[in-house]
């Protein structure tokens, strides 16, 4: 389902050189705010890349702001000057590769954050969006079956019922990675995957019934093996 990964090293150059392109292109073209991007077809082989890692450096500058894809129309300059456009773009081209300990970490701040929004905000479709992920992922572990991302969709889920899209943005930004990485450095097991479930059920309980101090409280012990994990000596 995620297969994207942000932590790779060669993945990362390919990105940065692309944008690299789409930048030195919309300098010598004099592309204003607004202006139409060429299609994905047309820069894929201009760049001599694939459609699809020129897609994800599209969506890298759409998610920083600096252009806007409208379907069935294209992709357009953002409605902001050159010099920040240009500015802003060589401020993510310096961006450093994050760690997987970085990605957890500011899981763990939006969060926190999160599931007290959510817990105000909930509307009743939200209710039964988490609880049927929380269905799906005990499903998955009862069945004795990795459940990593059936986990992170029920976070998902509570990032959608915060009501707040650019928390929904930045979710889905790191989630890939850390599911392609939580295997690697060993941060869930089988009764870490059980446990789980009643960590679960704790949260939603409280996001039912709109009390964002005890969803914090029940979001921050379901981390304990994540603070472990970032904040051990």
């Amino acid at each position: 389902m995620f297969n994207k990964n942000i932590l790779d090293p060669d993945i990362q150059a390919i990105q940065k050189l692309i944008i690299t392109k789409l930048k030195e292109l919309i300098n010598f073209k004099n592309l204003e705010p607004g202006d139409k991007l060429p299609s994905e077809r047309m820069l894929s082989e201009k760049f001599n890349v694939s459609r699809s890692n020129l897609r994800e450096a599209l969506h890298t500058l759409e998610f920083y702001g600096l252009v806007k894809s409208i379907p069935q129309s294209g992709t357009f300059v953002a409605d902001i000057g050159i010099t920040a456009l240009n500015g802003m773009i060589d401020d993510i081209l310096g961006l450093p590769v994050p760690s997987f300990k970085n990605l957890v970490e500011a899981r763990i701040f939006l969060e926190l954050k999160g599931v007290k929004l959510a817990a105000l905000r909930r509307t009743t479709d939200d209710l039964i969006h988490i609880e049927n992920t929380l269905s799906d992922y005990a499903e998955q572990v009862h069945l004795g079956k990795d459940a990593v991302e059936e986990d992170l969709l029920f976070h998902l889920a509570i990032a959608k019922a915060s009501g707040n899209p650019t928390l929904i943005s930045f979710m889905l930004k790191i989630t890939p990675e850390i599911i392609n990485n939580f295997e690697q450095y060993h941060v869930c097991d089988k009764d870490t995957a059980y446990k789980g479930i009643e960590e679960h059920h704790h949260i939603l309980n409280a996001i039912k019934a709109q009390d964002p101090d005890a969803a914090k409280a029940a979001m921050k012990a379901h981390f304990k093996v994540l603070y472990q994990y970032c904040y051990s000596a």
